[in-house]
């Protein structure tokens, strides 16, 4: 329900904005700020979006808990979706990704609202175990390839 409200709202809000911006700035200045911010948008995405891949890189590589850095990186991914989505609205939310303390407080509110239920890195990995089927034969086998026979005779040309 609430997708749906959001997939009305969003646009709706968008073309009061555009309308209202365009009444008082004009058509041409508001297409050129929804173009800009398209472009410094697309750069901060990037420039964050490679310091998030570190951050997420370094917690691998420290056997850290992933999950800040994954959230950050997911945050910089949807406010790279909606800089290019043209409008204001959407541009005034995916600035507001971008902005890291803004991506914590967004974090710590999600953390708040999801339990985890178990996490494990490295080596005490969980190892999950069925119970033998009687249905099933455990065998080995092995490939044997067939002899190759030639599949014609040699011509003339060629010794034996």
């Amino acid at each position: 329900m609430w997708l749906l409200l959001a997939f009305i709202a969003v646009p709706m809000i968008e073309i009061a904005l555009f309308i209202q911006v365009g009444d008082i700035i004009g058509l041409w200045p508001t297409l050129f700020i929804v173009l800009f911010t398209a472009v410094l948008g697309t750069w901060l995405v990037r420039t964050q979006g490679r310091m998030a891949i570190g951050n997420l890189q370094r917690s691998f590589n420290e056997l850290n808990d992933p999950t800040e850095p994954l959230a950050h990186g997911a945050m910089i991914l949807i406010a790279g979706a909606l800089l290019l989505t043209p409008g204001f609205f959407t541009d005034a939310v995916g600035f507001a990704l971008l902005f890291p303390p803004f991506r914590v407080a967004v974090f710590r509110y999600l953390r708040s609202r999801v339990t985890v239920q178990s996490f494990s890195m490295g080596e005490n990995r969980a190892t999950y175990r069925r119970e033998p089927r009687a249905d099933v034969i455990d065998g080995e086998f092995s490939e044997v390839d067939p002899a190759k026979k030639p599949t014609h005779t040699p011509s003339g040309w060629t010794k034996h």
